[in-house]
């Protein structure tokens, strides 16, 4: 049971947070800290938070639970912020979509209260943003993935666990470097290809004919470019190493699929569509869900 919970950045993966853990009474007060107070009126308006502060560290005194739910860019500077705040027992966790840079940038903003901090990242979301997008089921059985360091405290991590656990959610832990590397195949190149391609297809003189002739396939694969510029901007910059790598590797495989098309090898490619329909039936696309 968390006694008082702070999320930083009350949008739709920290206010469907706080509307799930209201939902399965594991929370007793609910204080919400962001850029917009706008967006703040209306969390406390819908019954998602119980009250907003005016600062950071204001928002996180005496809270037991911390949930920094910040666009990558800013972890940083946020941490720093309400490192000198915290209760000595506080818990403090975050749901971004790298965790390299997140790690280095609580290690160094938060010194010795590093321990207390838990790496995490729920896989769901839409591409939708904001408060008003929250839903208290986002996280049912969904996968969140904690990235835990040798400094973590088992009591901590215990903590943030129980909490993920009493919204729905499937807790599996593993590295912060294979977090990175797995996520940057799974949900970065993703992103990135279909940002690309409408931004690349709205350039085009005739591209209102082609968005009003779009089949289910283009909606489907499209849908996720719709989704926060801020965080995904971030999330790129912040995982770049391990996204460049794939985006070089899809580079040159887009070369052989563009030499294939251009000599007629059908039998190329059928045996590279066949491998793929196999992989995908097989494989399935795992349990996450939509912007993240």
């Amino acid at each position: 049971m968390i006694d008082k919970l702070c999320i930083i950045g009350v949008g739709l993966i920290g206010g469907s947070l706080a509307r799930a853990l209201r939902a399965k009474e594991f929370v007793h007060e609910v204080i919400g800290y962001g850029r917009s107070i706008e967006n703040l009126n209306e969390a406390v308006r819908l019954g998602v938070i119980d009250g907003v502060e005016p600062t950071a560290p204001a928002a996180v005194r005496d809270a037991d639970m911390v949930v920094i739910a910040v666009p990558i860019g800013a972890t940083r500077d946020v941490l720093t912020q309400i490192a000198s705040a915290l209760a000595p027992d506080a818990v403090i966790t975050d749901v971004g979509s790298v965790k390299g840079s997140v790690v280095q940038d609580a290690r160094a903003a938060l010194g010795p209260r590093f321990s207390r901090f838990v790496p995490g990242h729920p896989i769901a979301g839409t591409e939708r943003s904001g408060v008003a997008a929250s839903f208290p089921e986002l996280f049912e059985r969904r996968r969140v993935i904690v990235t835990p360091e040798p400094e973590t405290s088992p009591e901590a991590l215990a903590r943030v666990q129980a909490m993920w656990e009493a919204v729905g959610a499937d807790v599996s832990a593993m590295t912060a470097a294979d977090h990175d590397r797995i996520l940057a195949a799974s949900s970065h190149l993703p992103h990135v290809l279909a940002y690309n391609l409408v931004d690349m297809i709205v350039r085009m003189d005739e591209h209102r004919s082609i968005f009003d002739c779009a089949g289910g396939g283009f909606r489907d694969f499209t849908r996720i470019a719709a989704s926060d510029p801020t965080m995904w901007r971030d999330i790129f910059l912040a995982n770049r190493d391990e996204l460049l790598a794939l985006l070089q590797q899809y580079q040159d495989d887009l070369q052989a699929l563009m030499e294939a098309i251009e000599r007629g090898d059908g039998r190329w490619l059928w045996e590279t569509f066949a491998r793929a329909k196999h992989a995908r039936e097989q494989l399935g696309a795992g349990n996450g869900a939509g912007g993240d």
